[in-house]
């Protein structure tokens, strides 16, 4: 059974979402540098463009890790309905 909440109740695999970050980190810092030694000033600014959203991305993974782990039931435990307030 469905809530139709699942977006924001869904969980991520926050590790792996942060070593693929610092792997996309490792790339664009490589690709931001290579570009700019070979002269090529718009590749260079698209991978540094990249590198500002992959260190934004990594700052929020590592900041929902440092939040610790939150109360998730199990696959055992039927959803819930969400609360609605326009019932009383």
């Amino acid at each position: 059974m469905r809530t139709g909440s699942e977006p924001t109740t869904a969980r991520s695999a926050l590790r792996l979402r942060l070593w693929l970050s610092v792997w996309g980190l490792v790339w664009a810092i490589g690709g931001t540098t290579a570009f700019a030694l070979a002269g090529r000033p718009g590749w260079a600014i698209a991978c540094g463009v990249l590198w500002l959203v992959v260190t934004v991305d990594l700052a929020m993974i590592l900041r929902h890790i440092r939040q610790g782990p939150h109360y998730q039931p199990g696959r055992d435990v039927p959803p819930y309905r969400p609360v609605d307030h326009d019932q009383r």
